[in-house]
């Protein structure tokens, strides 16, 4: 039973098929699409633009089932319309293949867009197939790419080789897939190689030739397959339909149903592809399924990806029985504990920092220990348990092996005298000296040996080999060469040797040792490359002869044949690159400008000159076009060129540039710039080289008038000079002016005045003398002579006081008579001043204090001479008044206070200052 898909495909495809009777391009991608390739008589292998004739049989068969073809009566002028309409449409029809044929000669890019579009549909087609594999990210992506591979494999013609006889499969051969590397051979040439293969094996010995079941191996996986197992009859890929039918809709050698297979690892499911070359793709059914270490809650998961990891941590006990394993979920038994700790040996005598993992350990010390006999210590090293026995204890033999004795451990067994009598290296004779200890000498008896091959014999010592220098002749494993070993016993080693033979790449030899029967297929690929080597297509060693090189889609890196630098971008190619089509953009040699055209250095022409039909009876040849260089155009370029005269600039091509008159008035400005040329537009010469567009030059008028400029204002003076360029000459004339203070008389010249200023004017005016103006302060003005009012701006200096007249500055005069300045006393003044108020009222004191004594003594001399005492009496009564340091001294003191206040008073005012 066949899919549904097929019969709904193939009756499409069909159907689409039989509707016309030329076949479009489209159907016969598809074709190849699915066909793998063209096969000799399928629809679409021959384009029908090819061949005008099929166009013309086409619209023939067309126009005959048309309703006007079916009338039985029709006019003359109908019949007539109607040829005339067929003869139009062949005639067009003729033409559009004549120019695809010319395209397709000449340029490839239409067929590679074809290809390039049929492979983009191939691909879309293996991509969809696949999709639901790709959808999920956990899948074996390897595995489903080899598929793919097959598949595509499948697809392309020419693409499967067979590696026996190197040769194409084609779709309608009998093949052979290997179980194991899916590789596909031709049925005959799989079943001669088993049958040689076994040939050679069992035909090695003589005794079971024929009778035992020899494999026989894969030519290119060397998986071996039984007897049993060679393949009889032609099944297709997942071996349900015995001679698979040809089906153009179908995969080559494909039964088109369901594959069903088992997987690999076998999971309980079965392939849901159809009947497909190479490994089936890995499971893609979703199961539920956990993690390994069963703690993350179950997760849907494609089938062949069911095992994962949470990357939480495993958290199994460890062999150690102590610690927990800290890796993240994984599969599998636990890894040995990673941890280290001090462990102690077996014997404990040595401790040591070891691995969790094993904490059974040997030192290197030997045991020591007593042992029962109480003699001899333990000479084992580090061991577990009792040392046991001392080994000198009980019945000993002798060296010999022949007597036995019993003697303590502390004695040492003595020989018995007797002969050794143990047998030599030699394995013949014996040794002939008495019991003794050590090792047994060489034997050195003679005895006739026979050589290893037998042919030979020789009187010699027992200990050393014969070996005679005759050489093998026998044949090895191979048949082919001789053994040619000296003194072959008779079993001949395989041939060492290489086996040399061309392989049927014929590019190789064989690379293994030399054998029987056929080699093995050349295990070498070779990459088929497009023009560039950046594609390549990989196919056994010995098909890249025959193999199509790959399309490739990089740009073509080929030199340009023309001058560019780089040509148009265009795909990676063989042969000849189209011819190119960017703008020529050499440099024109008269004008220096870039030539616009496309590039004409591999132009086609038609050649002429050829053999001319003398009647008509000769065929008329086809035009023969050949390749050649053209010159570049003229200059089309636009050149702005002026007139003689410089007027007006007028666009020319760059080839037709040349003098030429507008007929206009010159109009140039004349050497005396104020009149200008009134001839017709005429050539100027340039004298200096630096002439100007409006400047006369020699074949210009020349001007004769008179000067004709206005003055200066305010110059009353005439122009002395004829009709001139540029500015009059300045006025000379002298004029007598006043000075601002109506003092001085000033003679200035008269082109001063008129082209001076204000500020100029006043400086002219100026006598440079000191202004005779008094200022309202009484000062004279220090301005310099001056027009207008002087500014009271007196900067003479003034002295002024404080209050008490000790602080003196000097200040200007403008700002002591706006009261913006003013000195008031200090500190100091005021001291001085509370000081001398203080000396002032001690002065008083003292003087009233003094007037009051004076006046007592006056009372008292008074009142004396009154009472008219005796002078005795008198002197004995006078009262002795005695005076104070300050009524002795007080006007020295005075003075002295005084001087020092000057001073001081001098001091700070001078500090001040």
């Amino acid at each position: 039973m066949e899919a549904s898909w097929r019969q709904v495909a193939g009756g499409r495809g069909r159907a689409r098929g039989r509707a016309s009777a030329a076949p479009s391009p489209g159907n016969g991608v598809h074709l190849r699409g699915a066909g793998g390739g063209r096969e000799k008589g399928s629809v679409g292998a021959v384009p029908s633009g090819a061949i005008p004739g099929g166009v013309a049989t086409t619209t023939a068969v067309s126009s005959s089932h048309s309703p006007a073809g079916s009338q039985a009566l029709q006019t003359p002028a109908v019949h007539e319309l109607m040829s005339q309409k067929k003869f139009e449409e062949i005639k067009k029809a003729n033409q559009a293949a004549a120019r695809k044929l010319v395209e397709e000669h000449f340029s490839s890019s239409s067929e590679e867009e074809g290809e390039e579009d049929f492979e983009g549909k191939q691909r879309r087609i293996v991509a969809n197939t696949f999709i639901t594999y790709t959808t999920q990210t956990d899948g074996d992506i390897h595995e489903l790419e080899r598929t793919k591979q097959y598949v595509n494999e499948a697809f392309q013609a020419g693409a499967m080789t067979c590696l026996i006889c190197i040769a194409s499969v084609k779709r309608n051969q009998a093949v052979w897939s290997c179980l194991g590397c899916f590789c596909i051979f031709h049925m005959p040439c799989i079943q001669k190689w088993a049958k040689d293969s076994q040939f050679l094996v069992s035909s090695v010995t003589d005794d079971d030739f024929g009778k035992r079941d020899y494999p026989w191996p894969c030519p290119k996986c060397r998986f071996e397959y039984k007897r049993s197992e060679t393949p009889s009859r032609y099944y297709c890929y997942c071996g349900k339909v015995e001679d698979p039918p040809l089906d153009p809709w179908l995969v080559p050698h494909s039964c088109g149903q369901v594959c069903e297979r088992e997987f690999k690892p076998p999971c309980g499911h079965k392939c849901l592809l159809l009947c497909h070359p190479g490994p089936c793709p890995p499971c893609p059914k979703m199961v539920t399924t956990t993690c390994y270490c069963k703690k993350a809650k179950p997760i849907p998961r494609r089938c062949s990806a069911k095992e994962w990891s949470c990357q939480l941590p495993c958290g199994r006990k460890l062999l150690c029985g102590q610690h927990k394993c800290e890796n993240p979920c994984h599969a599998g038994s636990c890894p040995p504990c990673p941890r280290v700790s001090r462990q102690k040996c077996v014997c404990g005598k040595k401790v040591a920092e070891r691995s969790c993992s094993s904490p059974l350990w040997h030192c290197d010390q030997v045991c020591g220990k007593t042992l029962p006999c109480g003699n001899h210590t333990c000479e084992q090293v580090c061991h577990v348990g009792a040392c046991g026995e001392c080994p000198r204890s009980g019945k000993r033999f002798c060296p010999c092996q022949k007597s036995k004795f019993s003697l303590p451990c502390t004695e040492d067994v003595p020989t018995c005298g007797d002969s050794c009598d143990k047998v030599l290296e030699c394995g013949i004779h014996r040794c002939s000296q008495r019991c003794h200890r050590g090792p047994c000498e060489t034997c050195r008896q003679e005895v006739e040996k026979h050589c290893r091959c037998g042919k030979h014999t020789k009187r010699m010592p027992c200990h050393k080999p014969y070996l005679c220098e005759t050489k093998c002749v026998k044949m090895r494993d191979c048949q082919k060469h001789q053994c040619r070993r000296k003194c072959c016993p008779g079993n001949c080693p395989p041939c060492d040797q290489n086996c040399g033979r061309t392989l049927g790449c014929r590019n190789h030899k064989c690379p293994s040792v030399c054998h029987r029967g056929s080699c093995y297929p050349c295990p070498e690929t070779v990459d088929v490359k497009c023009n560039c080597g950046n594609t390549k297509v990989t196919v056994p060693c010995g098909r890249e002869r025959t193999t199509r090189p790959p399309k490739c889609k990089e740009q073509c890196s080929r030199p340009p044949t023309c001058h560019h630098i780089s040509q148009e971008k265009h795909r990676c190619h063989f042969g000849s690159c189209p011819p190119c089509h960017q703008p020529c953009q050499k440099v024109l040699e008269k004008c220096g400008h870039l030539c616009p055209a496309p590039c004409h250095d591999q132009a086609l022409i038609k050649q002429t000159g050829r053999h001319q039909p003398t009647g008509p009876w000769e065929q008329p040849s086809e035009p023969a076009f050949i390749q050649t260089a053209l010159p570049c155009p003229p200059c089309q370029v636009p050149i702005p060129v002026e007139c003689l005269g410089k007027h007006e600039v007028s666009p020319l091509p760059c080839h037709a540039v040349g003098p030429y008159s507008c007929k206009r008035v010159c109009g140039r400005i004349l050497d005396c710039q104020n009149h200008t040329c009134m001839k017709e537009c005429h050539k100027v010469t340039e004298i200096d080289g630096s002439t100007g567009k409006n400047k006369a030059g020699a074949e210009c008028l020349h001007c004769e008038e008179g000067c004709s400029r206005s003055r200066p204002l305010g110059c009353l003076h005439p122009c002395v000079l004829p009709c001139h360029p540029g500015e009059c000459p300045p006025c000379v004339q002298m004029l007598r002016i006043k000075c601002h203070c109506k003092i001085t008389s000033l003679y200035v010249e008269c082109r001063k005045i008129t082209t001076a200023d204000v500020n100029e004017k006043n400086l002219l005016s100026c006598c440079k003398n000191q202004c005779p103006k008094e200022l309202p302060c009484g000062h004279r003005c220090k301005e310099m002579c001056h027009p207008g009012e002087c500014l009271f701006n007196c900067n003479q200096k003034v002295k002024l006081r404080c209050p008490c007249k000790r602080i003196k500055k000097e200040l200007q005069c403008s700002k002591v008579r706006e009261n913006q300045v003013s000195i008031e006393c200090d500190t100091t003044c005021k001291e001085m001043k509370r000081k001398a108020s203080e000396i002032k009222e001690a002065e008083a004191k003292a003087a009233y204090e003094e007037e009051k004594r004076r006046q007592q003594a006056e009372l008292e001399a008074f009142e004396n001479r009154l009472k008219g005492r005796r002078k005795k009496n008198r002197k004995r009564d006078e009262v002795a008044v005695e005076l104070s340091p300050w009524q002795k001294h007080k006007y020295y003191l005075l003075s002295m206070c005084g001087v020092v206040v000057v001073v001081f008073a001098w001091y700070i005012t001078h500090d001040v200052d």
